[in-house]
């Protein structure tokens, strides 16, 4: 059986009891009262305290049946954290520049890690979650100032993996000089994928720009990129579909925490069909 149920805590439950958040910190104090602080890792982990009080046996009855199937503490599941669920301000709508998209993998192309920042993501240190249970149909990824079609990338959600689709790549043979510049290449393009200029000589200005194609043949497209005051082209020059070195991409997204019971469930009777229970601890998985 696998060790994570991909299904959502119920949300009729009162979060009402509280939250908290954890840090890998560890502090040394010396007998002189110096202290000396280090982080074993910049990973947030939440902890949600769930009161029953004014919850009706049905709803019980679905954690009881979720404790069951998750074997107690044993198996996680999908929990909405009340106030933390979204890449935008916490719980805003999503957009597809809130937050900057790693690869998830330095020695691997083309495989980026959904990722919440909770401050300078330039800084090693800096709190973060790694966004593993995306909310299915909220993702939206950007690249430099290009919310990027679906068709260039894809998701899965039950890892926060985004995969950019494979490369299309060639050379260029000309560009005009147009308001729309129009590039003379043998591609495979559709309207709407975006493509990144390198290598151009003579219009060097195309060099390191990215832009999006508004009509193509077999032979030639079209990009959105005013070229009418660039120098004129000369030779040379490639295209590419996926992100290239020095390329940003960023991502938005709603999410869920995956999260555990974190100690077996109990309460008592206060009659012979309600459950009274104080309260139930939920713990974030790092490693779902």
């Amino acid at each position: 059986m696998p060790m994570f149920l991909e299904e959502q805590f119920p949300q009729e439950a009162d979060y009402g009891s509280g939250f908290s958040a954890e840090y890998a910190n560890q502090i040394v104090q010396t007998a002189g009262g110096d202290e000396y602080r280090s982080q074993r890792h910049p990973f947030v982990k939440a902890t949600l305290t769930i009161e029953f009080e004014r919850q009706t046996n049905f709803v019980v009855g679905q954690i009881i049946d979720l404790n069951n199937r998750a074997g107690g503490t044993l198996r996680g599941f999908r929990v909405l954290h009340p106030l933390d669920y979204s890449s935008n301000a916490y719980s805003g709508v999503p957009t597809a520049f809130d937050q900057l998209l790693p690869l998830a993998n330095p020695a691997v192309a083309g495989v980026y890690q959904l990722t919440r920042w909770y401050g300078d993501s330039s800084d090693a240190t800096c709190a973060r979650r790694r966004i593993r249970k995306p909310q299915a149909g909220t993702v939206l990824v950007s690249i430099g100032s290009i919310v990027m079609q679906t068709s260039q990338w894809s998701v899965d959600n039950t890892t926060g993996l985004v995969t950019m689709a494979a490369n299309k790549t060639g050379t260029i043979t000309g560009i005009s000089q147009a308001s729309s510049a129009v590039v003379q290449a043998v591609n495979t393009l559709v309207v709407g994928e975006t493509v990144h200029f390198s290598g151009v000589v003579g219009m060097t200005q195309m060099n390191g720009l990215r832009g999006t194609v508004t009509a193509r043949t077999g032979t030639q497209f079209t990009v959105n990129i005013n070229s009418s005051l660039f120098t004129a082209y000369a030779s040379g020059g490639t295209f590419n579909t996926r992100p290239q070195t020095g390329e940003v991409l960023k991502s938005g997204f709603k999410f869920h925490v995956p999260m555990r019971f974190n100690a077996d469930l109990g309460g008592n009777f206060s009659q012979w069909d309600t459950l009274a229970t104080p309260s139930i601890q939920l713990l974030e998985i790092l490693n779902p």
